[in-house]
């Protein structure tokens, strides 16, 4: 049966409508909706199975973003010409909208789900992923598929002081905040994004804002449900509950497992202890067991040790490594470890540790970063690898994953806030190879990031360090915030926030909110403990290596820029790229040339430093207009009976005229100067009719004292004597 067309509107502020649709595309889908502002409108399709896998025992939810290149007009570069794999950019938009659904399902629910969001229509101006969550939402809202709250998420820009929802892109380019921030009506769920040095008080006013516009659009999602008339949610088969098993379970492991929790002890040996505890469980049930209740029991096993877990940290105050609750983890780090790479750190926090290195590159390494409304060139790249032994795992080495490209961009979006400006001719690539894990190596990638950029000589003015924070909370009011949290406490705990900076303020955020009902002091209490351990790490580095160092390592790039005249860039270059293809082949240098305005800005690469100074003074010389008074080298091109000409500025060829060249008087060059001498002259004068340029070697050259005239036997000069 066709379903009927309806659609409702809301305005973000400034008469800026977006409008969302449900009923006209889609309709073999559970929930199908566009949204629309402006020439943008996404298409987002919501379907569930409506039974789980045999045996399932998780909640499978799958988010995929995808922005079509025809939405602007455009064909994809690749080589088949068509959408492939989703970029680093979709992935990321795919993880926001992921990380904000995934709380809203019931904890029961394991059915397959997919949503899917596609870009159809592109707005120059709009930033699609900003809508991209309102979009799903919404989908599941006009959908029967079992949810139990609606969401939407927002962009908040701070501009000029000012905090704007959903900033345009022109808008976004002058910001000095810019969060995504997803929330229900009541609550906070996610947040994301990166900031100049903002205080914890600027990121709780940014929430506030936030959540003020979702509200608006959590109730235009509400309306709609309403006109499409979705009252119910479908019914969904719920797993069988065996409490008598739960408390053989409770009974046999209880206590054990506090045994362990309190031991203090390092991440494998507190893993194998409940492993083998499991193991005991298990083989306690006897043979008569079957399958069935034997994944039963390690389920319940497993439900037992999160909530014993919990309540012993809230009550005890202490924690599985036997920490407190504000305690970070043993620091070491060191830069310069490996000898070839342009910079390189190793930073170890307790079981977490990070291999970062630094490579330099020329402009033309910039990375292209391909988006169906734009394409733009990024000078600056983090990839972040995580090593299946990082974890001591066994694992197929596959490409980068969708937690990798996460990751990666959270330290990339904090380190940046750093970077020098586009006056920094370098391309940056910076790699962080996780060794080691138990605990945030994202905040790890992002302290041995800021260590190896100091030791590559990157002028970054402060070091950036990152801390993650867990909270656990209960429902008696009760609740502990974790500094430097375990792997083990991210999946204990109800918030997994982390944060970045300098000593001056945040510069990145990445935040997952599991509980209901954080309120706004528990939140600045977080973000104060935050500080405190991203202080005392910064301390650390700081000892580390105080600064960037003054220049680049031997081995690497050197880089000279230099600014000219826009008039000269075809004369740098030359007929088809003649005279810039010589130049690099003469002095072993890679030379890029942008046209900036009405300049031209010349970059000079290369690892031998006298290779970029004679390149440079070669430009030099290109550019320069020879001036009257100036000194100069000059090499002799051809000699002529009436002088010598010599070139005293690339392509600049002068008359070094023969009464010029000595104060003697010379009848031939010969024995004075040959074809290929170097001489010092100077720009003596210019031939107003002819153009050319005059020379003089002599006047540099000290002038011969004039010999007295004979003297009479009286004393006075025969000039006197007359």
């Amino acid at each position: 049966m066709l379903s009927q067309p309806f659609s409702v509107s809301f305005d973000l502020g400034g008469g800026r409508e977006v409008t969302i649709g449900t009923g006209k595309l889609a309709r073999q889908a559970d929930g199908a909706v566009t949204v629309q502002q402006g020439n943008n409108i996404l298409l987002a399709t919501v379907v569930a199975n409506k039974e789980p896998r045999e045996g399932q025992d998780f909640f499978p939810l799958s988010v995929d973003y995808q922005e079509k290149f025809a939405s602007a007009g455009r064909i994809p570069g690749s080589f088949f010409k068509r959408e492939g794999r989703l970029s680093d950019s979709e992935i990321l938009v795919s993880r926001l909208v992921d990380r904000a659904l995934r709380p809203l399902f019931p904890e029961d629910y394991f059915c397959d789900v997919q949503v899917l969001i596609t870009l159809i229509s592109s707005d120059s101006e709009i930033l699609p992923d900003a809508l991209a969550c309102l979009a799903a939402s919404a989908a599941l809202a006009v959908s029967d598929v079992p949810i139990k709250e609606i969401i939407s998420e927002v962009r908040i820009g701070r501009i000029d002081g000012q905090f704007v929802v959903n900033p345009t892109r022109a808008e976004l380019a002058k910001a000095d905040m810019d969060f995504i921030i997803a929330a229900t009506e009541k609550n906070l769920m996610m947040v994301e994004g990166e900031s100049q040095e903002c205080s914890e008080e600027d990121l709780v006013k940014a929430l506030q804002v936030a959540h003020d516009a979702i509200r608006i659009q959590i109730q235009a999602q509400q309306e709609l449900r309403n006109k499409v008339g979705i009252s119910t949610k479908r019914d969904y088969p719920k797993p069988e509950q065996n409490e008598a098993l739960k408390a053989v379970v409770a009974a046999f492991t209880a206590e054990k497992i506090k045994t362990i929790a309190r031991g203090g002890t390092a991440k494998h040996d507190r893993s194998a202890a409940f492993k083998t505890l499991k193991d005991e469980l298990v083989a306690s049930l006897g043979e008569e067991a079957d399958d069935k209740t034997k994944k039963q029991a390690k389920k319940y096993y497993e439900d037992l040790q999160w909530e014993l877990v919990r309540d012993m940290i809230i009550d005890d105050r202490t924690r599985l490594d036997g920490r407190k609750l504000d305690q970070v983890r043993p620091l070491t780090m060191e830069v310069d470890p490996l000898p070839t790479p342009h910079g390189s750190a190793l930073f170890t926090r307790g079981e977490t540790q990070s291999l970062t290195t630094v490579t330099l590159g020329t402009p033309l390494d910039e990375l292209l970063v391909e988006s169906a409304a734009k394409s733009d060139y990024t000078k600056f790249i983090l990839h972040y690898n995580f090593p299946p032994f990082s974890t001591g795992e066994v694992k197929p080495m596959r490409g980068p994953g969708r937690r990798e490209v996460g990751h990666g961009n959270l330290a990339m979006r904090s380190l940046k806030q750093m970077m020098p400006g586009n006056e920094y001719a370098y391309t940056v690539r910076v790699v962080s190879d996780v060794l080691e894990s138990n605990g945030s190596s994202s905040m790890a990638t992002v302290c041995a990031g800021s260590l190896a950029l100091m030791d590559a000589g990157v002028p970054i003015p402060k070091h950036v360090s990152g801390v993650a924070m867990g909270l656990i909370t209960r429902g008696d009011g009760k609740y502990a915030i974790l500094t430097d949290i375990l792997g083990d406490e991210d999946h204990l705990g109800d918030m997994d926030f982390k944060v970045t900076g300098t000593r001056d303020g945040i510069c990145g955020v990445q935040m997952d909110i599991k509980v209901d009902g954080l309120s706004m002091e528990v939140m600045r209490e977080a973000l104060s403990q935050a500080l405190n351990g991203r202080l005392h790490i910064l301390d650390a580095l700081y000892e580390c290596i105080p600064a960037a160092r003054a220049e680049v390592k031997p081995h690497a790039p050197r880089m000279e820029k230099l600014i000219i005249d826009k008039e000269f860039i075809g004369a740098v270059i030359g007929p088809g790229g003649k005279v810039i293809q010589e130049i690099q082949k003469e002095t072993g240098t890679t030379i890029n040339i942008e046209e900036v305005g009405n300049f031209g800005e010349v970059s000079i690469f290369s690892n031998n430093k006298e290779g970029v100074v004679k390149a440079l003074n070669w430009v030099k010389g290109i550019v320069a207009v020879p001036q009257v008074g100036e000194v100069y080298e000059a090499k002799v091109k051809t000699i002529q009976p009436y002088g010598a000409f010599v070139e005293f500025l690339p392509k600049k060829e002068g008359l070094l005229h023969i009464s010029e060249i000595s104060w003697k008087r010379l009848d031939s060059l010969e024995g004075v100067l040959k074809e290929g001498d170097v001489v010092k002259v100077k720009l003596i004068g210019l031939d107003q009719k002819t153009g050319k340029f005059k020379l003089s070697r002599k006047v540099l050259m000290p002038k011969p004292e004039q010999s007295p005239r004979p003297q009479q036997a009286n004393g006075q000069s025969e000039e006197a004597a007359d």
